[in-house]
């Protein structure tokens, strides 16, 4: 019988036990768990089977790593996303709000009375970045910060502790404060292919039963079999 975890389920029964923390957890399901059940602002969206670890309070997600979340600003990450532990969405209130291209970077507006009766007019021009866009199959490491306006393509890896400031190319590797691009994960024809396979669109029945070729395999073998199953994009 094929088996898969439930996406709707932000609990993970079947998920491997750490052998290397004895006595820190008891199950691994406590600190790892599936977004998109958890979510319930609308102004965040997660992709199905995109997971966050953290050993304290995984399930805090939403309330503890998505951090200045006041204004219409969306966050956006795709499906079979990995979240490592600590990782931190800036939205753009947390900037913009500090206007930074004035005199002062001081918000005086939010203590309210004469502070704020007096600049209220400028408060519907303050800059926006916009939204935070995350792709599909992205590895955010450890403690990562990502600010407004940012948006990572698909297959990307952010490095521990990054400060991402600015857009991050598909199936790149970027590191650093500021975050710069170390690599290219795949020479750039195998993105094109990747990027047309879009193996995470696909059902979960047939990422199920394919799920050692889409591990393991090539982009061109993967493209191949793409094609076989008729799973084949653009």
């Amino acid at each position: 019988m094929t088996t898969f975890p439930d996406p709707a389920n932000p609990r993970i029964p079947g998920m491997i036990k750490s052998e290397r923390r004895p006595g820190l957890v008891e199950a691994a399901e406590d600190v790892t768990v599936f977004l998109k059940p958890l979510i319930k602002s609308p102004k965040i969206e997660v992709g199905e089977f995109t997971y966050y670890n953290d050993t304290e309070n995984a399930a805090g997600f939403e309330d503890n790593n998505v951090l200045y979340a006041y204004g219409p600003e969306r966050l956006v990450i795709g499906k079979f996303c990995c979240l490592a532990m600590g990782t931190k969405f800036i939205m753009s209130p947390g900037t913009d709000y500090h206007m930074p291209g004035g005199a002062t970077s001081y918000p005086f507006f939010i203590f309210g009375g004469s502070w704020l009766e007096k600049t209220a007019d400028l408060l519907p021009n303050l800059p926006s970045r916009g939204d935070i866009v995350v792709g599909n199959d992205v590895w955010i490491g450890r403690e990562a910060v990502i600010m407004p306006g940012v948006t990572i393509g698909d297959g990307a890896v952010i490095g521990a502790r990054s400060l991402v400031t600015s857009d991050v190319a598909p199936y790149s590797v970027v590191g650093g404060n500021p975050a710069k691009e170390i690599k290219k994960r795949l020479p750039d024809e195998d993105i094109d292919r990747m990027l047309r396979i879009a193996w995470w669109n696909w059902p979960a029945e047939d990422i199920t039963e394919h799920v050692r070729t889409i591990w393991s395999a090539t982009p061109s073998d993967l493209e191949e079999l793409a094609k076989k199953i008729g799973r084949l994009g653009g």
